[in-house]
């Protein structure tokens, strides 16, 4: 997310409009709902995440208990059994 000036890049009637609401604060504006970005689109976080949780499986798979993978991967036990139950699920 980038921060613009309003001077730049708005009309000075629009900016007198705002200002009558919110003077001098940091305003988000909200991406129209048809151009906004998956979830994890932009840094790959997702992609990231699938392939923790395919290894926290297989490793579940092979034999590893729930408390060596909540040491192995830094996560609490119930987040290793939601993640394992998801990918049964798959």
């Amino acid at each position: 997310m980038g921060y613009f000036k309003a001077n730049d890049i708005l009309p000075n009637e629009i900016i007198e409009e705002v200002q009558k609401y919110i003077d001098g604060e940091l305003v988000y504006i909200p991406r129209k709902e048809n151009t906004r970005k998956k979830w994890g689109s932009k840094t790959g976080v997702k992609i990231i995440l699938a392939d923790r949780n395919r290894d926290i499986y297989q490793d579940y798979q092979s034999g590893m208990s729930f408390d060596e993978l909540s040491e192995k991967y830094y996560l609490v036990l119930k987040s290793i059994k939601r993640i394992i139950l998801q990918q049964k699920k798959k």
